[in-house]
């Protein structure tokens, strides 16, 4: 059924392609002989202003809306003018803002709702590959421009339809045989309604994995503005340095417990598949970036990452040892929130655990305090340090405490996984926590 089997997925972020600048430079990355689907994010910026415009056409504010579209068709304008050299190419490029921007301007018209926002959300894609696609034509590079809302599909609880998917692709791919450079958007979707949609959480890069897994491709590569994932957060760790490899459980550890570079639902399509993901810098192409695979790091200690905006719940029970059931009760509440929880402590008498995910916490309290002594503690971080700690490794739990020996922590979590143990702590002992393992692991 896979007709190709050898096809490299290369996804290009905002920051990749923000500029006429960057759009030009994505030429050498893409030019190879060998066939290829490139899925685009739209331009950085773009899609802030579209949820500008939704929230004014929200407010009931369509003057304010027309502003901001004006606005952002006048900076397209000069995109436009800055891309293209040739006349054909500068009438195409115009005539895609004009039929854009008039559509976009239509809703201001009628009324706005939830539907009409993803299809506001969805024109920063539809407008970047198509600008893309439109260069490549007038440097004589030949590509064709896969319609994502063709192929890319949610099913009824909002999660991709990866059947769906790989059926319409290979479709979509078969009408242009022997094409080197086929141009997709990516995070853009259809329901199951057949309305527009998007796949929320990892957006683009969620698309490139989704993709890879649908046409077994060989290579996965995530292009951003990092040259691949680092072993702590530069933003606040001096001398940090980019993990060469990574086995995907690692990967997703990290990328859960806070990593910016990849979101964690990425990941799993790739990892089903056993299809490695490279993280490269599209800055600085030469740069080796990251290697994610089946292949195990081997390092004890890999990586750290935080996650921030954490609320922990202890949950204490004087009858908890006798009361058959208590647990599932706690956890049962969770579920009906659909509230995800992060980690989990448990003693003789009381549960601690954290949450990232705070819009019905004033419903799941009431609920426990039903069943349960509760107390909530907010502005957390939890710090996740990613390594190799299966048993026969001894003295990595040794490690990580003495390195944060001066940091107040307010829980553990250790041996739920061979890949990863979380401290959590306040989000003021952050940046110290950080700092002291750096110095203490690396």
């Amino acid at each position: 059924m896979v007709e190709h089997k050898f096809m490299k997925v290369l996804k290009f972020g905002g920051t990749s392609v923000g500029s006429p600048e960057r759009m030009k430079k994505l030429v050498p990355l893409i030019q190879a002989p060998e066939p290829k689907i490139v899925v685009l994010s739209a331009m950085s910026g773009t899609t802030n202003s579209l949820v500008e415009i939704s929230k004014a056409l929200h407010d009931g504010q369509p003057g304010q809306a027309k502003q901001l579209i004006g606005i952002l068709e006048a900076k397209y304008k000069e995109v436009v003018k800055a891309l293209y050299t040739k006349t054909e190419s500068l009438q195409k490029g115009s005539e895609l803002i004009k039929t854009h921007f008039e559509y976009l301007n239509s809703f201001c018209l009628n009324p706005f709702g939830n539907k009409e926002e993803k299809a506001i959300l969805a024109q920063g894609e539809l407008l970047s590959t198509a600008l893309v696609h439109y260069y490549l034509e007038e440097v004589g590079i030949p590509s064709v421009l896969l319609p994502a809302l063709n192929f890319m599909r949610i099913d009824d609880n909002e999660e991709p339809d990866l059947h769906y998917i790989e059926e319409h692709i290979q479709k979509e791919l078969s009408r242009h045989p022997s094409v080197p450079v086929y141009i997709t958007q990516g995070y853009i979707c259809r329901n199951v309604f057949g309305e527009i949609d998007n796949l929320k959480r990892g957006g683009s890069d969620y698309t490139g994995t989704l993709i890879g897994a649908a046409i077994q491709a060989e290579e996965i590569q995530i292009w951003t503005d990092i040259d691949g994932m680092h072993n702590n957060d530069p933003r606040v760790v001096e001398k940090t340095h980019p993990v060469t490899e990574l086995s995907f459980d690692e990967a997703a550890e990290l990328a859960y417990f806070g990593a910016k570079i990849l979101h964690p639902t990425c990941v799993l399509p790739a990892q089903l598949r056993k299809i490695p993901v490279r993280l490269l810098n599209t800055m600085q192409p030469q740069a080796k970036g990251t290697l994610i695979s089946e292949k195990n790091s081997g390092a004890s200690f890999t990586a750290v990452a935080a996650k921030d905006d954490i609320t922990a719940i202890k949950i204490k029970s004087g009858r908890m040892l006798l009361a058959y059931g208590f647990l599932r009760s706690v956890f049962e509440v969770f579920e009906r929130y659909k509230t995800p929880i992060d980690m989990i402590a448990t003693s003789e008498v009381a549960v601690s655990l954290t949450i990232d995910n705070t819009r019905n916490l004033k419903s799941i309290l009431t609920e426990l305090r039903e069943i349960a002594t509760v107390d909530v503690d907010s502005e957390l971080s939890i710090i996740c340090v990613v390594g190799n700690f299966t048993a026969e490794k001894e003295g990595s739990a040794f490690r990580i405490l003495q390195s944060m020996k001066e940091i107040p922590i307010r829980m553990i979590s250790y041996g739920g996984s061979e890949h990863n143990v979380s401290i959590l702590v306040k989000t003021s002992h952050k940046k110290a926590a950080l700092v002291a393992l750096n110095k203490g692991l690396f």
